[in-house]
């Protein structure tokens, strides 16, 4: 199959539909979602999702890992706060699909996940201490323990917009006078 060709794309395009619907899928039925939904709301018969993810742990990890993908793209173009509560409000969206993948075993490799998000909360963490936004005291280790906890908090916590956003905005405050 040569590179860029019709028949290429449209396997890209397949994917993420496959990948999209299986984020609603995964999100609506919890563990019982089955594949056969994913293929149905894709729009793609059944050895399409299969083609391209042999097993539903498969899925979910490309879920996940495009996730990680959306998530450095954001980290390009917002501040420290605006991604830490794009992080946030991503962790409870996707708590599902997160307490799936905890639950089934799939091998995300978390220093290979982790390591690109630590540095681009690390970049952020330094041009907002370079802007005066946050305190110099504040060290990345920190930065990533909240996160952490923020993000462990959406997913298990149940948080409603409300309570999300007066926990961000007391941590917030906390990295600004800290």
């Amino acid at each position: 199959m040569i590179e860029g060709s019709p028949l290429r794309a449209d396997a890209r395009r397949n994917r993420a539909r496959i990948l999209d619907a299986a984020e609603a899928v995964f999100a609506e039925h919890g563990p019982r979602s089955s594949t056969e939904e994913v293929a149905r709301r894709a729009g793609v018969a059944i050895g399409t999702v299969f083609r391209h993810f042999p097993t539903k742990d498969d899925l979910l990890a490309a879920i996940m890992k495009r996730l990680l993908t959306q998530l450095m793209a954001a980290a390009e173009n917002l501040d420290l706060f605006a991604f830490l509560t794009h992080l946030v409000a991503q962790a409870a969206a996707k708590k599902t699909v997160v307490d799936l993948l905890t639950r089934s075993g799939v091998e995300i490799r978390l220093p290979d996940a982790v390591s690109p998000l630590e540095q681009a909360v690390g970049r952020l963490l330094h041009q907002a201490q370079a802007s005066g936004v946050v305190a110099a005291t504040v060290a990345l280790p920190e930065v990533m323990a909240l996160l952490t906890s923020l993000c462990q908090g959406a997913v298990q916590g149940g948080w409603d917009e409300q309570l999300q956003a007066h926990t961000l905005a007391v941590v917030f405050a906390g990295l600004k006078h800290a």
